[in-house]
């Protein structure tokens, strides 16, 4: 909708002020309507062509925009916004205030603001811009890849050389039932499909909340240099290895890795890409080449920023299968294949899918 016309209210209502007129206002009250009045007439046929330009721009974008009103447009808009400042440092009347302030705001977003609405940026983002940043950081992700199979090792050996390392990595309640000197048995229940799906919902949601927390931790400690995130990528896998200890000295190494492929492959790669993304940061403030400290922690920041978006996706759809198919799917070889195939697309996605790229995700 148009906004009114700028009008002096000083000098229309300085006779309401005053009775009907026979009073005369006081000298500088009179002097600041017509100062007011004064500026709007000066400038006033300016704004009312930007805010043309910004209402016409606002119904149909770009398209019905002239090429000489789209070059003249910064031009206006720092115009406005000059008015503007005047007007506020000068207290001028509060209706030309108030139709500068809109007017420079509406502006705003037509000359700086984004040039896509959410569905064409998500768009873009699934259909390429997420598996480009992925790939950018290959580097932080095969380090990271070694120090999560190097916590996992770890975690593997200090359990086997004293028991009392399990109840130090692998939390209480996630350990339940699944200790040292549990029976095969007892083991194989915790692995064993439900009859029903009753409450997995609200399951599901505590393990996305769960795991999402996990991700965005060790996204955010990267500032450090990325030392914390890869501490957080070690102390995680060292659990995950003492829990392969405990089923494979019990002969279901098998059962277990199939039970955790199905939204292991999708969780760990998340828990990968988040621990990735946060060393990227902290490797670019420690290694920034030639550019600045922060211009390097700006760079990679945008880059990393964009494949937490995605590791959040990722991690719904773990939570997903974590407390569905998981729960509910039974068979070693069905549980291998789900994990399989979703860790199949990951790698496809992310390595060998290579659309054409817009702007927007280029480094």
């Amino acid at each position: 909708m148009k906004s009114p016309a700028p009008s002096s209210v000083f000098a229309r209502k300085i006779d309401t002020w005053f009775g009907r007129g026979d009073v005369a206002p006081p000298a500088d009250i009179e002097s600041a309507a017509l100062r007011s009045d004064r500026f709007r007439l000066e400038r006033e046929g300016d704004w009312r062509r930007l805010e043309d330009v910004v209402s016409r721009m606002e119904r149909g974008g770009l398209r019905k925009i002239g090429d000489e009103d789209l070059l003249a447009l910064p031009t206006l808009y720092r115009t406005a916004a000059s008015s503007l400042s005047v007007a506020r440092e000068t207290s001028l009347d509060a209706s030309t205030l108030s139709y500068l302030e809109g007017l420079v705001q509406r502006a705003w977003f037509q000359v700086y603001g984004p040039r896509k609405g959410l569905f064409g940026w998500l768009r873009e983002f699934i259909l390429g811009g997420w598996s480009r940043a992925v790939r950018e950081i290959w580097l932080d992700i095969c380090i990271a890849l070694f120090v999560m199979v190097s916590g996992a090792a770890v975690g593997w050996l200090l359990v086997a050389q004293d028991n009392d390392w399990y109840y130090r990595l692998v939390p209480t309640g996630l350990a339940d039932t699944r200790v040292p000197g549990a029976s095969r048995d007892v083991l194989l229940e915790t692995l064993r499909a439900e009859n029903d799906s009753g409450g997995l919902t609200a399951f599901a949601a505590y393990l996305f909340s769960n795991n999402a927390g996990v991700c965005i931790l060790a996204f955010a400690l990267g500032f450090a240099f990325g030392i914390p995130s890869l501490m957080l990528l070690v102390h995680n896998m060292a659990m995950l290895g003492a829990m392969i200890w405990l089923f494979a000295g019990q002969g279901l190494g098998w059962e277990f890795t199939a039970w955790l492929s199905v939204h292991g492959t999708t969780e760990l790669f998340g828990i990968l890409l988040s621990g990735a993304a946060g060393l990227h940061i902290g490797r670019s403030m420690a290694f920034p080449g030639s550019r600045s400290v922060l211009q390097a922690a700006s760079e990679s920041g945008r880059r990393s920023a964009v494949i937490m978006v995605g590791v959040v996706l990722m991690m719904v759809v773990a939570a997903i299968l974590e407390a569905f198919p998981r729960q509910l799917v039974g068979g070693t070889e069905t549980r291998f294949l789900i994990g399989g195939m979703f860790l199949t697309f990951w790698l496809v996605y992310f390595f060998l899918y290579r659309p054409e790229f817009t702007e927007e995700y280029q480094s």
